[in-house]
């Protein structure tokens, strides 16, 4: 048996996506060395927003890694470097798109079991037996749980089955679930997910028991879910809200059943309760990692002048929020400590931050797990930040008609005007990278203003300093483009670029930053080189990543 753990992770509901995408930017951190993934992204909403684009951020990602490969797969887990992890990704979604089963009354058929539906209505109401299920359970986790687990047993007796009714849907779901059975006892397992809302509330309680009962059903009872896999997941409090429902909304189409965030820390308080008290959770559950939100929820519905609350669909596309960064890190925490397989007894875990007149101020050593993990986040987080800034700010790839990368290879004094190494590097794979970091930082719209990506998201939530130097995270745009030196991001001074000038960010170089020409320099250095086997890389494209990753590093001042 191999003492090597196999990570699966599963992003649950609109929130659980929203985590997705701070784990998929901490894997292009390189926070991940050396590893690979199977992620599944599950839901009851196949056109969810925050579904739609984390895993268009997943695929970008992908093709990042997948470039110079022939193979047609998602490219290698790579060491040391910018975008190490290996990330597979697998997609299911609960279908409640037909009129036929859109409904608990229409799904179970229980209106034809008169003992049934009296038995029904003493535990659900008649509203909520009957409201749409397209866009989700809307915060009936008694009704949710009760689905999610059922979906995964249908799932599992259609595959059985094989009467050619199965599609791409029910082998998504197939694969991922065969890559935890082939893993056996080396498994570890993490839910993204809330516990006050709807789909996530419902369906982490029951995704173990859901897992080994569809391997069970699926392989006919030859092969199950071993009892030394690893368990872990987010407990994630409410943290936002949005418009309230009309009567008149509740009342359309005979749907009286919306989710309302008023509720929400109700909900959180009762969910708590349920997880330190139920026995089936501690048994299956080695860690829970509870994450909360101390200051004034935030309105998602605030900005968009909706007329009516959105209950899902293509519309729900909330901005990101600390508090899903806060459940990446949890991740990092459960896939890089020893974990201990406990069947009695489900450890919970929280840390604290000041919070102070209403202030937060987030510290590199405040988010991997133990702070001794905080120089190795303040490295491959600060260093991101200036490829950032280097390619988005300095080279003003922000610009969607800007390939800002395949400017630094190519332009006068440019990297590639000293070095063979990346001329027939494509011009798809400069503008790749660009995007994604349009998709990380920032971009400009059409009319050239300013649009905050995911880090800027996260940052816009924090009454207080994030970790880094707030000029990291300045919106101007003539500062950005005229004046940011992508050697000053750090709050520590120690940490400063070598060319970095700290009295003044001018120089009389052509470029007008020190720092960036220093940079360029060190890249045409043969001390930068970066070596195959140290970095585990095969191709040309890896090899820029690594060139990149090691001459930030060599820019940064030692002690």
């Amino acid at each position: 048996m191999s003492t090597e753990k196999k990570n699966f992770i599963i992003g649950v509901g609109g929130t659980g996506m929203r985590c997705l995408e701070t784990f998929t930017h901490m894997c292009a951190m390189g926070l991940y060395d050396g590893m690979e993934f199977n992620v599944l992204t599950l839901d009851t909403d196949y056109e969810n927003g925050n579904k739609s684009r984390t895993e268009e951020l997943i695929q970008k990602y992908n093709s990042i890694k997948s470039h110079g490969y022939d193979d047609g797969g998602n490219g290698k887990a790579n060491t040391d470097t910018f975008f190490s992890a290996k990330i597979n990704l697998f997609k299911f979604v609960t279908n409640y798109s037909d009129k036929n089963n859109n409904t608990f009354k229409k799904l179970t058929g229980i209106a034809k079991d008169e003992k049934g539906s009296k038995l029904a209505d003493l535990f659900i109401d008649e509203n909520i037996q009957s409201f749409n299920l397209e866009h989700g359970y809307r915060a009936q986790t008694h009704l949710g749980s009760y689905l999610m687990y059922h979906a995964f047993v249908d799932c599992a007796r259609k595959l059985k089955k094989g009467d050619g009714s199965v599609g791409e849907n029910e082998i998504q779901l197939q694969q991922f679930v065969k890559g935890i059975t082939n893993a056996e006892e080396d498994a570890k397992i993490f839910v993204f997910g809330s516990i006050f809302g709807g789909t996530g509330a419902s369906t982490i309680p029951v995704i173990p028991k859901a897992l080994k009962k569809f391997i069970q059903i699926e392989s006919d009872k030859t092969h199950d879910l071993s009892d030394k896999v690893v368990f872990g997941a987010t407990l994630l409090t409410e943290y936002f809200s949005f418009k309230k429902p009309t009567d008149s909304q509740k009342k359309q189409d005979g749907n009286q059943v919306i989710a309302d965030s008023s509720f929400f820390t109700l909900n959180s308080q009762a969910a708590l309760q349920f997880y330190e008290s139920d026995p089936t959770v501690s048994k299956t559950y080695s860690r829970m990692y509870h994450v909360g939100w101390p200051t004034g929820a935030i309105d998602f519905s605030k900005t968009k002048n909706d007329k009516e609350t959105i209950t899902g669909g293509a519309t729900q596309k909330n901005q990101c929020h600390i508090v899903e960064f806060f459940c990446g890190c949890a991740a990092w925490d459960f896939f890089n400590d020893e974990v201990n397989n406990d069947n009695d007894k489900a450890t919970y875990l929280f840390k604290s931050i000041d919070f102070e007149e209403g202030n937060i101020n987030i510290n590199y050593d405040d988010l991997l797990g133990d702070p001794k993990h905080g120089e190795k986040f303040e490295k491959r987080f600060g260093n991101f930040m200036s490829l950032m800034h280097l390619i988005l700010s300095v080279n003003q790839g922000a610009d969607s008609t800007v390939d800002a990368l395949k400017g630094m290879l190519d332009n006068k004094g440019g990297i590639n005007s000293v070095s063979e190494n990346y001329k027939t590097i494509e011009k798809k794979y400069t503008t790749l990278l660009t995007e994604y970091f349009r998709s990380f930082g920032y971009s400009l719209n059409k009319q050239k203003q300013f649009v905050p990506g995911f880090i800027y998201q996260v940052r816009n939530t924090v009454p207080g300093r994030f970790v880094l130097a707030n000029d990291a995270f300045s919106t101007d745009t003539n500062f950005l483009f005229e004046k940011l030196d992508p050697g000053l991001l750090n709050v520590n001074e120690d940490k400063y670029w070598k060319g970095s000038k700290q009295g003044g960010r001018f120089s009389s170089t052509s470029t007008g930053i020190d720092s960036y020409d220093d940079f360029l320099s060190l890249m045409k250095d043969v001390d930068t080189e970066p070596d195959d086997e140290d970095h585990n890389i095969s191709t040309k494209e890896e090899r820029l990543i690594a060139h990149l990753y090691k001459a930030i590093n060599k820019s940064i001042k030692v002690k």
